[in-house]
């Protein structure tokens, strides 16, 4: 107010002095009133006597932070605080904010897990643009282990079970909760899962501390033998067909719980088998089972089926001999035309269940070679290309020849003085019939056979074909008897491969029965097996009917060839005139 007064005044002098210069007293009254109007707006007033002051605006003019204590270890606090300066009537609230960590609405900061310089920033909530930091540094601790726990869940377990196991770790700064797992028995992964021993008793589980090795924990975990029982026996038998006795090895496979037993006991039907399980067959066919018992459980067993088969033997010297056109009933039993064949039956073994194919011959030559009648005309000279028996014997390296009565070596022609194409299958089938050199090696005259006897030269297989006057075909029936002992049975008779020891196999053969017996479409005859592996004076006594499909395959079988061709592979075989071993 006092300066107010001063500035009235001087103004009013100075314009006393104007006017006094002017000499106009009109303009005195103007200054007076300008006079009067700055005094009342330097004095605050508008004239009146109540009148009061104007207010005066705010600002804020700084802000500053501090933050103690400015040097932390990771995750520890500091308390930091602001500063605000200004004018008027300003606020001193601020927000905060940090760089990392984390910092509340009222300063505290939190440091982060990791070692770094943080700026904490409080900003003026008044005006934005005014702030302050500070700088606060976080330093990484130094860690240290102090002691690690170990816990297994289950703490009692059963042989090879499994228990978890975990370790409680404790440390300062920043430790690692990381462990190196091991066991004293049984085994342990890298996560702490235990799998028991197969034996009972104590196991300790150590956790080492990966950063301090010097500190582990352990657990123990008591392992209990786990109640047993026996759950199944199987039983497999190799081989699971075989020969009157022969071998086979039986095995059982048990399975149980717990520490069970895997012995077993065996037992047979037929035969004998030993405590390991070989068995060993009996001296006659048919199908045997093979029981192993748990010696633990006798209520546990298991059972295989071995299939006892006889066995045709195997000959390096089997002699077929072609007879034509006789009924069973004109021949066995009729020692006035069959007198020596007669003989050789009641030293030898006779099937009196088989027939022939067909009607006429040929077909049942073709059956007796290539398992098929192929063609029932005894006109006919083709050559087939069919499986048989001589391409089988070709390609297993066994040696044959065929010896036929009035032909030369290699003769693949057609009938010739008494010698008939249809009696010599083989000169029909095309291994031979389509390659004379084969046919050279095969095809012989008559002679030769006994030739090579003589000379210990016989063949594996002999397939000897009499003329027609030496077969019963145009000649008679004793004429054939005669021939056959002469030329055939005296001669192997004094060969050691017949003899007691050898395995010699003469099979004396009919093509067909007479015209009027069709029975099961060639007729009922009489085939003959004589030699050291044929049951002596045996007559059959099972009632499977044999036909000459059975012949080919019990030839192969003794000449050890497989998969017999066409109707001889399902043909029963005819084993049983055999002795078995």
């Amino acid at each position: 107010m006092h300066s107010c007064r001063n500035n009235v005044r001087a103004c009013m002098k100075s314009s006393h002095r104007s006017f006094r210069r002017a000499n106009a007293g009109a303009r005195h009254l103007t200054v007076l009133i300008v006079c009067l109007t700055l005094a009342m707006a330097s004095c605050g007033g508008n004239g009146g006597a109540g009148s009061q002051p104007s207010a005066k605006a705010f600002s804020i003019s700084s802000v500053s932070a501090v933050c103690t204590p400015s040097a932390i270890s990771v995750n520890a606090t500091s308390q930091c605080n602001a500063v605000v300066q200004g004018t008027g009537g300003f606020s001193s609230a601020v927000t905060w904010s940090a760089n990392g960590g984390a910092i509340n609405t009222s300063g505290l900061l939190t440091a982060p897990a990791t070692a770094s310089t943080l700026t904490i920033t409080a900003t003026s909530a008044q005006d934005s643009t005014k702030s302050g930091t500070a700088t606060v540094s976080v330093q990484a601790s130094s860690s240290t282990i102090t002691s690690v726990a170990v816990m297994c869940n289950p703490s009692t377990v059963a042989v090879d079970a499994t228990s978890q196991c975990k370790a409680i770790i404790q440390g300062t700064g920043s430790f690692s909760s990381s462990v190196t797992w091991s066991a004293s028995g049984g085994t342990i992964s890298a996560g702490g899962l235990l799998t028991a021993p197969a034996a009972a008793g104590n196991v300790t589980v150590t956790a080492a501390s990966v950063q301090d090795t010097t500190k582990s924990g352990t657990a123990s975990v008591t392992v209990q033998s786990a109640p047993s029982t026996i759950t199944s026996v199987a039983v497999t038998c190799n081989p699971s067909t075989i020969g009157v006795d022969a071998a086979s090895q039986c095995n059982a496979a048990v399975q149980g719980t717990g520490s069970y037993s895997s012995a077993v006991a065996w037992s047979v039907t037929e035969g004998t088998i030993n405590s390991i399980g070989l068995f060993t067959a009996p001296a006659t066919a048919g199908s045997v089972t093979v029981t192993a018992t748990s010696t633990q459980d006798a209520s546990k067993s298991g059972t295989a089926t071995v299939t006892v088969q006889l066995q045709t033997p195997q000959s390096k010297h089997l002699v077929l001999v072609m007879e034509e056109n006789q009924s069973y009933a004109t021949v066995v039993g009729n020692t006035a035309d069959w007198p020596n064949l007669n003989n050789l039956i009641s030293s030898g073994a006779l099937p009196t269940n088989y027939y022939a194919d067909s009607h006429p011959s040929i077909g049942n030559y073709f059956m007796l070679t290539a398992g098929q009648l192929l063609t029932t005309d005894d006109n006919s000279t083709t050559v087939w290309n069919v499986d048989n028996i001589a391409r089988r014997m070709l390609a297993s390296g066994v040696s044959f020849r065929i010896y036929a009565e009035g032909i030369t070596r290699g003769y693949l022609g057609g009938n010739t003085g008494l010698y008939l194409i249809r009696h010599n299958p083989f000169a029909m089938l095309a291994d031979i019939a389509d390659n004379q050199q084969v046919a050279n090696q095969c095809i012989w005259p008559f002679s030769q056979f006994a030739t090579d006897l003589a000379n210990g030269r016989l063949p594996e297989f002999s397939f000897i074909v009499p003329d027609v006057d030496d077969d019963a075909h145009d000649g008679t029936p004793l004429q054939a008897d005669t021939w056959l002992r002469t030329n055939v049975i005296a001669t192997l008779s004094n060969s050691s491969s017949f003899a007691s020891g050898g395995d010699g196999i003469l099979i004396v053969e009919f093509d067909e029965a007479a015209d009027t017996d069709t029975a099961n479409g060639g007729g009922h005859v009489s085939p003959v097996f004589w030699g050291p592996k044929v049951k002596v004076a045996y007559t059959q006594t099972s009632t499977t009917i044999y036909q000459h499909q059975s012949m080919l395959r019990t030839v192969m079988e003794a000449l050890r060839l497989s998969n017999p061709p066409g109707d001889a592979a399902s043909a029963p075989s005819m084993s049983e005139f055999f002795l078995q071993k």
